[in-house]
């Protein structure tokens, strides 16, 4: 039933019922799920102080703010549930294994590595893969995800596990707990010398959000003061009590520079694995799986590394990972070596994708490389809605004109492009959690894999946005046309820098905080009257220094009788001078001020820029 709203506005009123949209719909969806015109709901917008466009995307709180006015509810589809909706338009199902009891076989466990930082998580997979990974690492820290699988002997029968290879600091915090999920098992380092840390909270807190078993693997039992007894004390507070003390965590003494017990942990996870999962996938279906990593290889293209979870993924087949698909041209595993096929809880790099998935991306096997195309096509589509959306400011009319007014609101333009896309997203997300306060914004106007290219410089000049390159450089004609425009380009190889000089210039961008600083107060003695100048105070300093071109303000009896006044002239006997101080006599002109009287107080102060913290 049509009734009027808001300012006299006419659409449909609701009676509570629920509308379903995706994140980042604009007011034309909206309109179309309640046969209204997206031009009635601009207005309405309006009336609600906000200023949006029929086809912008909007933020999850504009739609429930619109959908309350007319008395709608608003059922916001998360992306997994928007997809799983987008795959069955197609026939197609990202889910559970399929199949009978006969069609699954066991299936090697997938290990991620947590912990707190220089607790020795990379030293730790280095020992287990037999290979050195620290050595190319720039400040020794993980700066890519890759995957791996071992092989190890447990009660005389080969088993294999299959290592996710996650970043360890905290600014990764999304990588890594999306890392646990699509995991098995944890290994919590903690290194028997430093006992529980910050980050090893964090880390175990993740691994019990994402609902996987524990194994933990006390570091370090070879150097001085190291104390396993009492990282098995420290923990137990946490929730995870060692075997020995009558729980059901397996604690595991190494030491993964000296290699010593590798082994008992590798049977630690087997075992883990054995006692509290059912690690059963089928084989025989389409490959189903997850992206873990992936970067833009310049001889190559798109390499993507995945992990099978369900199905067997074979040269040839036709896959979507999430915005990118494309046909299978080769896989290489964790050793470089082309194989044909993949199983369940193999990890993989894949050839022949269009460009280069997200970490985290889903990836399924379809039948024609027309409906990879349409998969992508609107996955990619409903990325640019929910980014759109996110980083859109929302500006009310009361504030309007302030926002329109240089210098009220600031923001920083950024273009971030990196060698891998999950060291890319982690640096996003730890640039936009960046808290400097509410009168600077940053937004990353584009990010990508691979080299900083033309068109990026391109739109840094077009936005006034810096260029980070994260292990990468301008290639070609790029690093001339930004030297030429005058495009700021910021290259680093440790995120962490990123991260700290990116802060320093948005704490440079804040208008500056003044504080008050008393210099000296001066007591009023004598009033000598001059035709010329008006009254002059003959004072005495009584504390600090009296400054001449200083604010100051009179105090009589305790309390202020004026504000703001002005130190214009400063005597001492006969000499003009520039200060006096504390117990020392002189006169002070307080310009066109003339109600002093002896006694009064001249209390004098000067506003200093605060340094931000």
């Amino acid at each position: 039933m049509q009734a009027p709203s808001v300012g006299g506005v006419m659409l449909p009123r609701g009676n509570g019922e629920t509308i379903r949209l995706s994140r980042g719909a604009s007011l034309t969806d909206f309109a179309e799920k309640i046969n209204a015109n997206p031009a009635s709901l601009v207005a309405v917008m309006m009336n609600l102080g906000e200023m949006v466009t029929a086809t912008q995307s909007v933020s999850d709180e504009t739609l429930q703010l619109l959908a309350g006015e007319m008395n709608y509810n608003v059922q916001i589809v998360s992306p997994e549930e928007e997809d799983r909706e987008l795959l069955e338009s197609f026939d197609l199902e990202f889910g559970e294994d399929e199949g009978s009891e006969e069609d699954l076989v066991v299936r090697p466990p997938v290990v991620t590595v947590m912990g707190h930082v220089d607790h020795g998580k990379t030293r730790l997979l280095d020992a287990i893969r037999k290979t050195n990974v620290i050595a190319g690492e720039a400040g020794g820290i993980t700066q890519h995800i890759g995957a791996y699988q071992v092989a190890t002997e447990v009660n005389e029968e080969e088993r294999k596990i299959t290592f996710i290879d996650t970043p360890g600091h905290e600014a990764f915090t999304a990588m890594r707990a999306r890392g646990a999920r699509s995991t098995d098992i944890a290994i919590l380092v903690v290194a028997a010398n430093d006992g529980v840390m910050p980050q090893t909270v964090e880390a175990l807190n993740h691994a019990k959000a994402a609902d996987v078993p524990i194994v933990v693997a006390v570091n370090k039992i070879d150097v001085e003061g190291a104390d396993p007894t009492k990282v098995r004390g420290q923990l137990t507070e946490y929730g995870l009590v060692a075997e020995e003390y009558g729980g059901d965590t397996m604690f595991v003494d190494i030491s993964a520079k000296q290699g010593l017990h590798i082994d008992s942990l590798l049977e630690a996870v087997i075992l883990t694995a054995d006692a509290s999962l059912d690690l059963r996938a089928n084989p025989h279906q389409d490959a189903q799986g997850i992206s873990i990593e992936s970067r833009l290889d310049r001889g190559r293209g798109a390499v993507a590394t995945v992990l099978v979870q369900r199905g067997t993924l074979r040269v040839g087949d036709t896959m979507v990972v999430g915005d990118a698909y494309g046909r299978v041209r080769a896989m290489l595993d964790d050793n470089g070596n082309n194989v044909a096929e993949a199983g369940p809880s193999t990890p993989v790099q894949v050839l022949g994708l269009t460009n280069v998935p997200g970490a985290g991306d889903n990836f399924i096997v379809v039948e024609e490389d027309r409906t990879a195309r349409q998969i992508a096509e609107k996955r990619a589509a409903r990325e640019r809605n929910a980014a759109f959306a996110k980083r859109t400011r929302r500006v009310s009319l009361e504030d309007l004109d302030k926002v329109l007014k240089a210098g009220e609101v600031q923001q920083l333009n950024l273009i971030i492009k990196g060698d891998a896309s999950g060291s890319v997203e982690a640096l996003e997300s730890s640039l936009l959690q960046l808290d400097v306060g509410e009168e600077v914004d940053i937004r990353v106007l584009h990010r990508g894999v691979g080299a900083v290219t033309e068109s990026d410089i391109d739109l840094a000049m077009g936005s006034d946005a810096i260029v980070i390159g994260f292990n990468v450089r301008a290639a070609g004609r790029a690093a001339q046309m930004a030297e030429r425009e005058g495009v700021d380009v910021r290259y680093y190889s440790v995120i962490y820098q990123a991260i700290e000089e990116i802060e320093a210039a948005l704490k440079g961008m804040l208008k500056p905080e003044y504080e008050e600083v008393e210099l000296g107060t001066a007591e009023i003695r004598e009033v000598f009257r001059s035709s010329k100048l008006g009254n002059i105070a003959g004072v005495l300093i009584r504390s600090g220094e009296v400054k001449r071109n200083t604010k100051a303000r009179l105090l009589r009896d305790g309390k202020v009788i004026a504000e703001n006044l002005n130190i214009e002239g400063l005597r001492r006997f006969k000499d003009d001078v520039t200060e006096i101080r504390e117990g020392f006599e002189g006169g002070i002109n307080l310009g066109n001020f003339n109600d002093i009287k002896v006694d009064d107080v001249i209390a004098t102060y000067e506003m200093r820029e605060k340094p931000r913290v």
